[in-house]
């Protein structure tokens, strides 16, 4: 049954020869990978405005320098990025570039900065998401956090499981009519600015003031609309899932992606100042923009429900970001082993399950709250793109292929550029929220260590000695394997333990805990009756006391025995046909098996009998 349910939800098991199907083009990457990128023209606009429009300061009319600038950081970061695809054809972004140019520790920041960025990514996108449909349905308030987890583990999660061309076909349409639907509400709003006879500017809009109080707003602005940014970096990760030839393709959709974002992200900026938009509680600023453009008519719920779709599906990009990186990471040794394998779909199902979990508590945490989460958003981002610029500069250093002074010039501008960003963040936000992450990085960074120094001690301690190279080093004519069997009653289940015991080794012993005297005498009788030629041994347990006893007397058998000798206990245990009737039976042989895996020099296996009803 539960075989069935997980076909029909994730779908059939697809072979390795499959995955060249799963590579996309240009078109469906597009839609795949920008979403994020895309999607945040629904709210890092608004958080510019959010951060300007303060009662009695005269510091609205920076929207428009403040756009401006993070315009002209979008482009820069753009080009940078395109290097770093040509320079790691193998994906991993900020991370496989750090490693390879500039040692563990800034690479290893570098992913944890990611996961960061990836985890917050989601969590971002679908609170935004619910946010836009409940501007226009206000009833939803009350459900909105439930339709994010509903959304994430629902929707998102599932999709992603089933594998990459499942999920590209489900994201492409949507993120296309997002790009047509904002592309018309642009022209729209633009054409009635311009022939209509109010001002395209409202004086209100274009008021400034300048004081230390507003430099701070500014620059607090600033970094909040860099979260427009965020998913810029994706493309640099997922090279390897574009269709040959990889790089091209993959160059060509970042500039693509950038040139669109671009186009958004200053129409919407200008019609922000235009209508004078100002904070509205539970509705957006893109709501206000597409009611004040179109009024409450069909166009202004599509361009609702549009953005609600690719905000949710904006998360997506984390999904193809994220898990590849952890699968990089999980060869190189810094995160669970697990990680690095793909699943039935040849998806990275484990990394898609961690990220889920973790964008899952973040929402719950923060209760689906964009602007709380924006504050901890960028600075990841940002300290990723930072680090991958400077390691740029090193490959081109070393490199000195044509044209590199060129471009090790535009790498480093590119790295002071944004690691100027990271220190603007850093400060303007740190009270809110900012430094959780300056603590999550650092705490990541000893969590990759403490893996990797896990691995490599695992590997130097099963690196096969010297003494074990020759064959005929591993008979050892005067070793003797002990078989110990409880036994609890005499049953056809101990019966086939003690069969397949007799085939391992001629010492067996059969042990029997019995509470009294009187109990033990009739077990031995029984036992006799019975006569399968195997010694039988009776401890008693006057405290009615089962596993301790047996431990204690493996313990002994233990400090007696041979160096060159074997304890293995074989545990009989019976399996129910059904899950329930297990819960009517104790787990005594479970809770054996878990305590003697924990020793030393005992072998443990579990001899199982299935019953049939």
């Amino acid at each position: 049954m539960m075989r069935e349910i997980r076909r029909l939800l994730i779908g059939r098991p697809l072979h390795n020869q499959e995955l060249s199907h799963e590579k996309l083009p240009k078109w469906k990457a597009l839609a795949i990978f920008s979403s994020d990128a895309l999607s945040s023209v629904g709210y890092g606009p608004e958080q510019i405005m959010l951060m300007l429009a303060v009662p009695g300061v005269l510091a609205y009319g920076y929207i428009g320098p403040v756009a401006f600038a993070i315009l002209v950081l979008l482009a820069i970061v753009t080009v940078s990025y395109v290097q770093v695809a040509k320079a790691n054809p193998g994906g991993g972004g900020s991370y496989s570039v750090a490693i390879t140019n500039l040692g563990e520790l800034p690479a290893l920041t570098a992913a944890a900065a990611l996961f960061a960025d990836y985890s917050l990514t989601v969590a971002v996108s679908i609170s935004s998401g619910t946010e836009a449909i409940v501007s226009a349905f206000p009833q939803l308030v009350p459900h909105a956090l439930t339709i994010d987890l509903a959304v994430l583990f629902g929707i998102l999660m599932l999709i992603n499981l089933r594998g990459v061309r499942e999920s590209s076909n489900v994201f492409v349409f949507p993120t296309y009519a997002f790009i047509l639907g904002m592309l018309g509400l642009i022209a729209a709003g633009v054409y009635q600015a311009f022939t209509q006879p109010a001002p395209l500017i409202p004086p209100a809009s274009a008021a400034k003031q300048w004081d230390w109080a507003v430099a701070f707003l500014i620059l607090r602005a600033f970094a909040s609309g860099c979260s427009s940014m965020t998913g810029i970096e994706a493309i640099s990760n997922g090279v390897p899932m574009f269709k040959k030839p990889e790089i091209r393709n993959a160059t060509i959709t970042t500039y693509w992606m950038s040139a669109i974002l671009a186009v958004m992200f200053a129409g919407i900026s200008f019609l922000i100042m235009h209508y004078h938009i100002m904070p509205v509680p539970d509705v957006t600023a893109l709501s206000q923009v597409a009611e004040l453009t179109f009024g409450r008519n069909w166009a202004y719920y599509y361009v609702q429900f549009t953005t609600m779709l690719v905000l949710y599906l904006a998360a997506n990009t984390a999904y193809n970001g994220l898990p590849p990186l952890l699968s990089i990471l999980a060869k190189d040794g810094y995160m669970p082993r697990y990680l690095g394998a793909r699943g039935e779909r040849l998806s990275f199902s484990n990394g898609i399950i961690l990220l889920s979990v973790i964008a899952g508590l973040l929402i719950t945490i923060f209760h689906g709250n964009t602007e709380h989460l924006i504050s901890l958003y960028a600075i990841g981002v940002f300290l990723s793109f930072t680090i991958a610029q400077v390691g740029m500069v090193v490959y081109w250093r070393r490199e000195k292929s044509k044209g590199w002074t060129r471009r090790a010039i535009l790498n480093g501008v590119g790295a002071i550029v944004t690691g100027t960003v990271v220190l603007v963040i850093a400060i303007t936000k740190f009270f809110y929220g900012a430094w959780l992450v300056l603590i999550f990085i650092p705490t990541m960074i000893y969590i990759f260590k403490k893996v990797r120094h896990h691995y490599n001690d695992m590997s130097e301690q099963l690196q096969l000695p010297p003494e074990y190279t020759n064959p005929a080093s591993l008979q050892h004519p005067q070793a003797k394997n002990l078989i110990i069997v409880p036994v609890a009653s005499i049953t056809r289940v101990v019966a086939q333990s003690l069969q397949y015991a007799k085939t391992l080794s001629p010492d067996i012993l059969a042990v029997h805990i019995a509470t009294d005297d009187e109990t033990g005498r009739k077990f031995k009788e029984k036992w006799e009756k019975w006569n399968p030629d195997i010694r039988l041994v009776i401890i008693y347990s006057p405290y009615r006391l089962v596993i301790k006893p047996l431990l204690d007397y493996i313990e002994q058998l233990e400090r007696t025995k041979a160096p060159s000798d074997f304890i293995t206990v074989l545990i009989p245990e019976f399996e129910t046909k059904k899950w329930w009737h297990r819960l009517l039976h104790n787990q005594t042989g479970w809770v054996l098996r878990t305590l003697l895996i924990l020793k030393e020099n005992v072998i443990v296996a579990t001899i199982p009998y299935h019953l049939q009803k």
